[in-house]
């Protein structure tokens, strides 16, 4: 990324290079000279050569400067005045340091001299003094010398000296200024374009002086880290870099890469406790590295990147550098997070996520899984996991390795490029992932792997079989005993419970004899004539069973039929009507009921029409007996906004085929067999019984065993109920009896099977009893759904409460027929988001709703809580579930009615036949289980009916399904609507802090601009275009045009609220 230059013309060439100018405070970036300063004030002493001469002169000297193109048309765009002095000013410093072509001689032999000394501790300060300035003085060369002289250093291979310097430092010669003069000659041999062309193609250069960041010299840090930076600007340097890092991890035994860099951002004690510039250089490296070179192009690589750092902690560091409060550093730090905010938005959108939690493993594996789910990648990343599963994880050996290996895998494949080539420095070498994928989608190798699975399959066949079959006599006889031992357990439950209730009743009925025959004793005479009725002592013949009681006149009542019988009722009022103005047998009216007309409620008053709110409005007479009795609305008046609330809701709007050979092959075939039955159902029989995999006397046995072995599967049975021998089947094949041998495959086991006594019957005994635990298991969740459910919308006072907060606001919102209501129809929940505010159409009734719980009910708020098992029950159909137990009935019905036939000729019996003893033991249990679903069912029809009354519905009509879903459509959108609240809280929450960082940014900047403005007033020096590179990167110049993209895409992306919000990190300080 370039950075931005500015021109301002008539103060010299000076004048080209705007961004190098810094406060002096920051060490090796500027480099003012007195003489140099004074350059543009000077009058020529020559009079000044013709116009076509001197540009020709001063073409020469510009040669001779090595500018780029923009500063070389800006400097001969110069007035002829200011060229002339510009040409005289050279030519005088020439003079000045006449024979320095000489120089880079000398520079290179004392470079070798210092190097080569290998006894640094017994040099004297003076010395050490000298070297430095020698090296100080190479570095103004190098700036401030023609072209030719640094044509020359490079010639005479000095690069290759000064890095040989740097490699065979001591300790004491790292520490010193000689270090950092060092690294200033490596930065000025940069300045010029074939001295920065000559530094990048050597081998090592890069990596040699990334070996300075070992050295505890803050200066020196700090201007290797510049040069790193501005090397990230240049085209081709950012993979050096990286690879100077890799190499750098390994020079200074590095955990991992950029360790060190880390580790100085977050150092805050001694030297290093108020160091702003080194902290500014590290964070301008950091920004570099992410934002450059593939990073500009390549989300992934930039999240491969930035994903080192955090595993390394720098974002609790960069919380913490806020605390230095410079503008510089904060802008660095701002560029970082608002480009991580950025490229998590990014991939957040890829997965349709709001948010992406990188820290957590849960959150990453269920994104993954999402995306994977139903595709062909997914049996492959289930293998993934599985193998992961069996590799080492203990403390020991190198356990690490196998986990590093896998993770370096991963990140080449997710980085190489469709060329094989990494932009970050290979993890693996002569790792290419094209050419892998390649060799894996060969044919030759898919058909090797495809015959290599035929054959073990082939060869694991029959053990597999077997295995299969012994383990599905195992789950049977294992089911079996565990149904029954808790079919033992609830029948011997019941018969302790049936046998205390026929002991009461024994007793019961031991008394009321008693009494009977004394009764009978004391009114009988022995002999004697029958006594009159009403007449002690009569005696009265036992009476018939009383008929049905019939409607009385004139309030008479009937005699007693009987002594034993209880005594009749009192007797009616006495005649005459009831009192003027009441009707007789009235029933009193509920508490607070109107009589004979509706009573008006003391409602409030809103003093502008607002919207209606659909709902359907109870009976006044079907109040009573239902939650609404309980229910006042009056007192949430109390507690509402009513203010707010007709502002939300105010009724004005504001603007707001088979081969021939196969063929052939069949008729041969056909003409050998001899088959009697249709040929396509002869064909379907077959391709049963290749299935199955059975002869035709174990499929025998097995039905007379009632498969105690497990051979037949529930869903063989069920295909071999299509195949039952037809009365016309077995005619035809009696027929060919004597023909056995010459019958087909089908034929034959049809013929097999008629002489099976109650074949049909048999099987579809075996295969409800199969299937019996299997429809039992479908239908007990749906009963005790429907039970739990009912219990729940029963015994739920939040519910209650929430219906009441409803009541007031309907009552308040509706005039005419449907306001004034005691109670309304739970469906008119429902329609509580119809009705949307005035003011923003986004907001309904719903949220208001939901904001007025949060704020005056918080406990309501979570009423869905007390609704569990609503959901379910809103999925079970009442018709359909009592059609699944009269299935269950009929079923058991017709396996005792066979249960009985085969008993009655058990005399008959194939000795192998068990059919009797099986569905004996069967029989037993399935109707316990049987009666005990059928009376959960009559427990759940009996608590649904109280619940529909409850809420003042029809049980008649309203069908549970209904009455539920009506709950669990409410409980989506209240939680819906819950979630929009909360997109919209934080929605708003981000805007107020994006529009805090931007004011920020934007002070920043004009701060920033003042202080640059006041520096540039007074000195300005000759830079280079490498020094352009390090003061922007420095200074966040270099990142500006993507900060202001950035804040572009920020304000198009400002939406009204919807449910996927994003969830950003913010990018700069918040609100205390």
């Amino acid at each position: 990324m370039a950075p931005r230059v500015t021109q301002r013309k008539g103060r010299g060439l000076l004048s080209l290079f705007p961004c190098c100018f810094k406060d002096s405070d920051q060490p090796e970036i500027t480099y003012c000279h007195d003489d140099v300063i004074t350059t543009a004030a000077l009058e020529p002493a020559l009079p000044a050569p013709p116009l076509e001469e001197l540009d020709a002169m001063f073409t020469e000297l510009v040669d001779e400067l090595d500018l780029t193109e923009d500063h070389r048309a800006a400097m001969f765009a110069l007035p002829a005045e200011k060229k002339w002095q510009i040409y005289c000013s050279k030519k005088m410093e020439a003079e000045e340091n006449k024979g320095a072509t000489s120089w880079p001689e000398f520079y290179i032999d004392q470079l070798k001299s210092m190097a080569a000394r290998k006894t640094p501790l017994a040099l004297e300060e003076e010395e050490d003094g000298k070297r430095n300035k020698i090296i100080q003085s190479l570095k103004t060369a190098l700036r401030t010398q023609p072209m030719r002289f640094v044509t020359r250093f490079i010639d005479l291979d000095g690069l290759t000296c000064i890095l040989n310097f740097l490699k065979s430092m001591d300790y004491k010669t790292t520490e010193s200024q000689i270090h950092t003069s060092l690294i200033g000659c490596i930065k000025a041999l940069m300045n010029n374009s074939q001295g920065r062309a000559h530094v990048l193609s050597h081998s090592q250069s890069i990596s040699i002086i990334a070996q300075s960041l070992a050295t505890e010299n803050i200066k020196t840090k700090v201007a290797v880290l510049e040069i790193l930076g501005a090397v990230c600007l240049v085209p081709g340097g950012h993979r050096k870099v990286l690879e100077a890092m890799m190499h750098y991890q390994r020079f200074a035994w590095e955990r991992t890469r950029f360790q060190t860099l880390v580790t100085d951002l977050d150092r805050s004690t001694g030297r290093y406790r108020d160091e702003v510039n080194l902290k500014t250089a590290i964070m301008s490296f950091i920004n570099a590295v992410l934002s450059q070179g593939a990073g500009e192009a390549s989300l992934e690589f930039r999240i491969h990147l930035r994903y080192e750092f955090l595993m390394l902690g720098i974002q609790p560091v960069i919380d913490k550098l806020r605390s230095h409060d410079n503008a510089t550093l904060d802008r660095h730090l701002d560029f970082f997070e608002l480009l991580r905010n950025e490229d998590e938005l990014v991939l957040s959108k890829r997965f349709d996520a709001v948010h992406i939690e990188t820290k957590s493993a849960s959150h990453l594996f269920e994104l993954i899984w999402k995306n994977l789910n139903h595709t062909e990648a997914h049996p492959h990343f289930l293998s993934v996991l599985q193998h992961c599963l069996m590799m080492p994880y203990k403390h020991t050996g190198n356990t690490v390795q196998y986990w590093l290996l896998l993770d370096r895998i991963v990140q080449q494949l997710v980085l190489q490029n469709d060329k094989g080539d990494n932009p970050d420095v290979a993890p693996l070498e002569n790792f290419n992932v094209k050419n892998l994928v390649r060799m894996l989608v060969k044919e030759n190798e898919v058909k090797q792997w495809k015959e290599q699975a035929d054959k073990m399959r082939k060869e694991h066949h029959d053990l597999q079989q077997r295995f299969e079959k012994k383990e599905r006599e195992c789950e049977a006889k294992a089911k079996e005993k565990e149904d029954m031992m808790a079919m033992l357990s609830k029948m011997k439950d019941k018969l302790e419970r049936e046998g205390k209730e026929h002991k009461q009743a024994k007793l019961q009925l031991a008394d009321l004899s008693a009494r009977l025959q004394e009764l009978s004793s004391r009114s009988s005479v022995p002999g004697g004539p029958p006594v009159a009725p009403g007449s002690s002592g009569g005696l009265v013949p036992p009476p018939p069973p009383p008929p049905p009681p019939l409607p009385l006149a004139s309030g008479l009542q009937p005699p007693p039929s009987g002594p034993h019988h209880p005594p009749p009722p009192p007797p009616p009022p006495p005649p005459g009507g009831p009192p003027l103005g009441m009707a007789p047998f009235a029933t009193p009216p509920p508490p607070g009921a109107p009589l004979g007309t509706a009573r008006k409620k003391n409602i409030p008053q809103p003093s502008n029409p607002l919207k209606s709110f659909n709902w359907s409005k109870l009976p006044e007479n079907k109040i009573e007996g239902t939650i609404w009795t309980e229910v006042d609305d009056l007192r949430v008046f109390k507690v509402l906004d009513l203010g707010d609330f007709q502002k939300i809701f105010s009724a004005y709007q504001r603007p707001q085929q088979q081969k021939d050979g196969d063929d052939d092959h069949t008729v041969a075939k056909k003409a050998k067999e001899l088959s009697v039955i249709d040929g396509r159902r002869a064909q379907n029989c077959n391709i049963l019984l290749s299935r199955l995999k059975l002869t035709n006397e174990e499929i025998r046995q097995a039905i007379l065993t009632m498969d105690e072995q497990e051979d037949l599967p529930k869903d063989m049975l069920e295909q071999l109920l299509k195949f039952v021998p037809e009365k016309s089947d077995i005619d035809l094949l009696k027929e060919h009896k004597h023909e056995l041998d010459r019958m087909a495959k089908a034929d034959l086991f049809l013929y097999e099977m008629s002489r099976i006594n109650h074949y049909q019957q048999r099987l579809q005994s075996l295969y409800f009893k199969k299937k019996f635990a299997e429809r039992v298991a479908e239908v007990k969740p749906k009963v005790e759904a429907l039970s739990l459910a009912s219990r729940e919308v029963l015994q739920s006072g939040n519910l209650r409460q929430l219906l009441e907060v409803v009541l007031a606001l309907g009552n308040y919102m509706n005039k005419g027929q449907r306001g004034n209501a005691y109670g309304f129809k739970v469906s008119s929940l429902n329609k509580i988001a119809d009705t949307k505010s005035s003011i923003d159409r986004n907001i309904t009734l719903l949220h208001y709703l939901i904001t007025i719980l949060e704020e005056k009910f918080p406990k309501v708020a979570f009423f869905n809580q007390e609704l569990q098992n609503v959901p379910e029950a809103a999925k079970v159909n009442m018709t359909e579930l009592e059609k699944d137990i009269g299935n269950l009935r009929s079923g058991l019905k017709s396996v005792e009615t066979e249960l009985q036939y085969q008993q009655g000729r058990s005399s008959q019996l194939d000795p192998a036949d068990k059919f009797v003893s099986a569905v004996s033991q069967f029989i037993t249990m399935a109707s316990f289980s049987f009666s005990d679903v059928e009376d959960s069912l009559n427990e759940a029809k009996e608590l649904c009916g109280q619940a529909l009354r409850r809420y003042g519905e029809d049980a008649s009509t309203l069908q549970p399904d209904h009455f539920f879903g009506v709950f669990d459509s409410f409980l989506v959108a209240f939680s819906e609507a819950k979630q929009d609240n909360e997109n919209m809280k934080r929605r708003k929450e981000e805007e107020e802090r994006r529009a805090l960082v931007e004011a920020q940014l934007k002070q920043r900047d004009r701060e920033q601009k003042a202080r640059k403005a006041k520096a540039n007033g007074g000195l300005e020096e000759e830079g280079g275009e490498f020094d352009d590179l390090v003061s922007a990167l420095r200074s966040g110049e270099a990142f500006e045009k993507d900060l202001s993209k950035m804040k572009l895409n920020r304000r198009k992306q400002k939406k009204p609220i919807s449910e996927n919000s994003s969830r950003e990190r913010p990018a700069g300080k918040l609100n205390p």
